[in-house]
This record gives C-alpha cells, sequence and structure tokens, in this order.
C-alpha cells in the first residue's frame, strides 16, 4: 500500500508539473522602466510644414502622453548605416521619421509604417524589415511607428531608431547594427527581385528569417554553417517559398544568418524569445497567405507533435493502470 501511496504521489507532482508549465506563458510582466518616455525621431530636412504634420502623425499614437524628441541628419546615418558599407554622407538628407516606445519585457517587437496625409510614404523597407533589423540590432520589447512626409526608401527612421536607443543609455553593439542594416539590404533586395511571383510575399521570407533566427538561438552562437544551411532550408520550405527563391537568394540568406551569428547577436538571453514574437506577429498580420501554407512537412510536424503528446499520455495511463493491476 505504501508503494502505491507513493506512486500516486509521484503521478500527482508530474501531473502539478505540467499545470505549472501552462501557468508559465500566462505569467504578468513588468513594463520596462529603462525609459521614462517614447523618443520621437525627426528628419532634419523636412519643412516646418511636414516637421508638423509628422509629429502629428506619429504622437497619434501617444494618445497625449509626454515624449522626447531627438534630430536625424546626415551624420547619423553615417554613424550608424555607413559601417555595413552604405554611402551616405554628412550632407545626406533624411525625412523618414520613427516613434521609438518601450513596451513589457516580453511583449517582443510591433513596427508599424503609418500613411502620412493618407500616403505610404516608406517606399523600400517594410514594417517585416523594420523588426527583423530591429531584432538583429538588440532591439527588444517595442512599439516602433514609422513615417514620412515624402517618398523614401525609410533609412532615415532605421538610424532614428539606433540613434534613440544611444540617447537613452542603450546603445546597441555596432557589429549587431551593421549586421541588421546587411539584413535590410539582402532583404529588400529579395523581396523587390521576387514581388511578382506566384507564392512569394515578404511576409513568408521575413517569417522564414524570423524563425531561422530562433532555432540559431536554440542551438546557441557556436552553431555550424552546415546547421545554418539545413535550418533555411526548412523554412523556407515551411514557408512555401523553396521553389521560388534562387540558390544564389538562398545563398544570400545562409551568408547573412553567418554575418548574424558572428555579431554576437545569439549571445543575447531574449534573442530566441523576441525572434519567436516576430515570427507570431507577421503570422498574424498576414494571416491569409499563412492560411494557404499548407505543406506536406508542416502536417508531419504537427503530427509529430501530436504523436508525441499521446504517447507521453498513454503511457502514463498504462503505468497508472498496471499500478492499481498488481
Amino acid at each position: 500500500m505504501r508503494t502505491l501511496t507513493k506512486k500516486i504521489i509521484t503521478l500527482t507532482a508530474i501531473l502539478l508539473g505540467l499545470v505549472g508549465l501552462s501557468k508559465l506563458s500566462t505569467q504578468t510582466v513588468k513594463a520596462d522602466t529603462t525609459w521614462d518616455q517614447p523618443v520621437l525621431t525627426l528628419g532634419t530636412s523636412l519643412t516646418d510644414s511636414q516637421k508638423q504634420g509628422t509629429i502629428s502623425t506619429l504622437t497619434a499614437k501617444l494618445n497625449g502622453a509626454s515624449y522626447k524628441t531627438i534630430t536625424v541628419d546626415g551624420s547619423t546615418l553615417v554613424k550608424y548605416l555607413n559601417p555595413s558599407g552604405s554611402t551616405f554622407t554628412t550632407s545626406s538628407g533624411v525625412w523618414s521619421s520613427a516613434l521609438i516606445q518601450k513596451t513589457a519585457s516580453g511583449s517582443g517587437i510591433n513596427v508599424e509604417i503609418l500613411n502620412y496625409n493618407g500616403s505610404n510614404n516608406i517606399t523600400t523597407i517594410t514594417a517585416d524589415q523594420y523588426k527583423n533589423a530591429a531584432l538583429t540590432a538588440g532591439v527588444t520589447d517595442a512599439n516602433i511607428y514609422v513615417t514620412s512626409a515624402t517618398p523614401i526608401d525609410g533609412s532615415g527612421a532605421l538610424a532614428g531608431v539606433y540613434a534613440a536607443y544611444a540617447e537613452n543609455g542603450n546603445a546597441l553593439n555596432q557589429k549587431q547594427v551593421s549586421a541588421a542594416q546587411e539584413e535590410m539590404s539582402t532583404l529588400s533586395g529579395i523581396s523587390d527581385a521576387n514581388k511578382n511571383k506566384d507564392g512569394y510575399s515578404d511576409a513568408q521570407l521575413n517569417n522564414a528569417v524570423a524563425n531561422a533566427k530562433k532555432e540559431m538561438a536554440e542551438k546557441g552562437s557556436n552553431i555550424s554553417v552546415g546547421d545554418i544551411t539545413t535550418i533555411v532550408n526548412n523554412q523556407l520550405t515551411n514557408n512555401g517559398i523553396q521553389n521560388v527563391i534562387t540558390n544564389n537568394q538562398k545563398q544570400q540568406i545562409i551568408n547573412l544568418l553567418v554575418t548574424i551569428r558572428d555579431s554576437g547577436a545569439l549571445n543575447s538571453d531574449s534573442f530566441k524569445e523576441q525572434a519567436s514574437k516576430i515570427a507570431s506577429n507577421i503570422k498574424t498580420n498576414a494571416q491569409g497567405i499563412f492560411d494557404k501554407l499548407n505543406t506536406q512537412e508542416n502536417r508531419n510536424t504537427l503530427q509529430k507533435i501530436g504523436d508525441a503528446l499521446g504517447n507521453f499520455f498513454k503511457s502514463l495511463f498504462d503505468t497508472v493502470s498496471s499500478w492499481f493491476n498488481k
């Protein structure tokens, strides 16, 4: 009887452990207190009228809350973007602007491109590309809003994000910033080359890259190029673009992820979590696209998970039954 009692106690502990694990995902997170106010970055090339329009567009998200303002000029572009190969000068113009608002720990990176007077004037960089670049650069848990008074690629807003972190004493690692800028260039180039192809979307590419980063973080900073290659192949397949992306473009993605590995980005404790949240956010915002991705590999993965859970509970049931049959 004592033996049976001990086994029942053991079973109870297992079940309580499973309940405890399920509760971890619902714990309340505390707000990030390292920033006392959101930061608004303004391109120095804006006219007075455009400046007021930009401020109105971005601060509408704050519902009257106070904020800091910094100016982004050609020198800012040179400082943060040129180390990765950009060719800005101190006299380069800046129109795209951003608002960076720190959020609760564990909430992830959210990016929204806001229309200026009814038009999306960010011509090159997509919201998902901003998300992935911010993650690589070391940004965590933030709402980032971007707009421009005139049609422009959006680099000024990205440099503004980096400058805002430095302004708040959270200067980002330059190797990661350079990797992020390379990422922006690589992904925007691939998306531009494939934008008119059936079965392709920027969301699929950026979801593949975000999930690849997550898998890389799980393996650690010493992950091999071979493992990265395998991860890229799997993620392109999972996202349904394995037959759209060319071999050269796939190699560009692999080279990019190797650069991200070498930048030290994977050393961050929160990198995997942030990457996972970005992937989830991308899927939510483009649900119609991902609903169509019912690949055989995805079905196999879900089946394996279901089989594993089924086998676990069957084994548990058989074990308990054997205790009472003795």
